[in-house]
């Protein structure tokens, strides 16, 4: 079981999450009402140095600009699109996070762990369950795409993915997360990942 919490923009969020003991927490570099400046995120993202994985997300990137949100942020991963990464100049240590996009083209080679989105990142659209389910056979694949705590317990039964990341699903507003529904969705999610887990122990 894997959870992510993406689109933090205040500190209470990230409190939230780091309260919620989430495996990773993410901040946006793209085009969004989510988006942060490195600096800012830097500050955001000081309480979840050495506790959980900081997240840099980005979409359509200039070398110039992740060069500044790397040498600013430092993030311990970074997230894009499977074929935007492979074009980047990157340090050797920085682990990835490769996008694929439903209905879009699949990497020749699958990476150890994918993210699997809709075709608009942060839009609050449910991902195409049926093709996240098959690749979640081939690799470790994070699913994300119109998540919340209505539904993760059903998108976890139907795809088996090996972890799962919210934005829009924990949201009062666009860019504004409520801590209790961070709280609340990660709750579901985990009692999600054990009722699987349950369902496979009972079978043996």
């Amino acid at each position: 079981m894997w959870i992510k919490i993406c689109g933090l923009t205040t500190p209470e969020a990230v409190s939230a999450a780091l309260d919620a003991e989430v495996d990773a927490v993410g901040f946006v570099f793209a085009r969004s009402s989510r988006r942060v400046t490195p600096e800012f995120a830097a500050q955001l993202a000081t309480p979840a140095r050495g506790k959980t994985r900081r997240v840099a997300v980005v979409h359509h990137p200039v070398q110039a600009e992740i060069d500044e949100m790397l040498r600013v942020f430092s993030p311990d991963v970074l997230q894009g699109d499977w074929a935007e990464l492979d074009g980047l100049r990157l340090p050797v240590a920085l682990e990835r996070l490769p996008v694929v996009r439903a209905m879009s083209a699949v990497p020749p080679a699958l990476p150890g762990r994918i993210l699997f989105e809709g075709a608009v990142s942060g839009a609050g659209i449910t991902a195409d369950w049926d093709a996240a389910g098959v690749l979640a056979q081939r690799t470790q694949l994070v699913l994300a795409g119109g998540l919340d705590s209505g539904n993760v317990g059903a998108a976890v039964a139907a795809v088996r993915p090996f972890g799962v990341d919210v934005s829009s699903g924990v949201e009062e507003r666009p860019g504004s997360k409520s801590p209790a529904e961070i709280m609340r969705f990660v709750l579901a999610a985990r009692a999600a990942f054990g009722a699987r887990a349950y369902r496979k122990e009972d079978r043996r």
